[in-house]
């Protein structure tokens, strides 16, 4: 770990909350809908697609399920209204996976009804089989507007891709600190679980939203669909709201597709300190990004 991004991670408790807020502003789009109708807004306007998330997780309640799943609702709405070329992407957990799967398979399917795409984000192993289990069962009864996500630092992943052919899927390196018998912990290696599950994804038809902030794998996924004869609309990237936003520049310039994850809600400081810890090299672009706007000639 960098000695920025460690010094990061062991001084975010002690942050000031509005330093916390200044410091995540970056990468959240704001407390309220409309921060995130206008942030998708401008992404647009700079040829960029997004996906909304409405953050909150772990909840303990059926009616805050109830809640965020009213909120993802009202994002449809504004996606629809505004002809925003935006989709949403859900936590089952969110949706109330953990006090009831029945509840979180009803919530999403209320989601998914409304035709909108759907991403249903990968969560920590705990969740892997419960949540693959319910993408193939509502894909396979007839709800197309779904995806999944995969993540390269379990030791799992390739094979979960090869039995993936032809969904479409989201592959990230993955945050969750998990055991090492179930992730691999090498940075190398999470890097080569990477390329092989792309590799695995494109080889078995998936349209595949490639999540990486590191330009090494961002060239190898290059060389990837190049070698395929992948035209721009047979993959895209993804990157978070605020983090390297000059590499995601330079491929929309180049004429590919990204994505940017825009995160809302209310629960703005308890994602930030989560995140931001689970995700020490994160924590570090942003305080970098943050110190050159800071720092004349940086």
């Amino acid at each position: 770990m960098h000695p920025l991004d460690r010094a990061v991670v062991a001084l975010l408790p002690l942050v000031p909350k509005p330093l916390v807020r200044r410091l995540s502003s970056r990468y959240i789009a704001g407390s309220e809908l409309e921060d995130a109708r206008r942030t998708v807004a401008t992404l647009n306007a700079a040829g960029k697609l997004a996906t909304v998330d409405v953050l909150g997780e772990e909840i303990t309640r059926a009616d805050e399920a109830a809640v965020i799943t009213r909120a993802y609702l009202d994002v449809l709405d504004v996606i629809d209204e505004d002809g925003l070329d935006a989709n949403v992407s859900v936590k089952l957990t969110g949706l109330g996976l953990k006090l009831e799967p029945a509840l979180a398979r009803e919530n999403l399917l209320a989601i998914a009804a409304r035709g909108t795409f759907v991403r249903i984000d990968m969560e920590d192993s705990s969740t892997t089989d419960a949540t693959l289990a319910l993408y193939r069962e509502l894909v396979g009864s007839g709800h197309e507007n779904l995806g999944v996500v995969l993540q390269a630092a379990l030791r799992r992943t390739e094979g979960d891709a090869r039995d993936l052919a032809g969904a479409n899927v989201r592959l990230c390196k993955g945050i969750y600190l998990e055991p090492p018998e179930v992730a691999y912990r090498d940075f190398d290696q999470v890097r080569s679980s990477f390329v092989r599950t792309l590799d695995a994804l494109l080889d078995g038809g998936c349209y595949v939203g490639i999540a990486t902030h590191d330009e090494w794998l961002v060239d190898r996924a290059l060389e990837a669909v190049r070698a395929r004869g992948l035209g721009p609309g047979g993959y895209e990237f993804q990157m978070l709201l605020g983090v390297r936003p000059a590499l995601g520049d330079g491929l929309v310039g180049a004429g590919h597709r990204l994505r940017i994850y825009v995160p809302f809600g209310r629960q703005w400081y308890e994602y930030s300190l989560r995140r931001l810890q689970e995700n020490p090299k994160v924590a570090g672009y942003v305080a970098r990004d943050l110190l050159r706007s800071l720092v004349p000639g940086r």
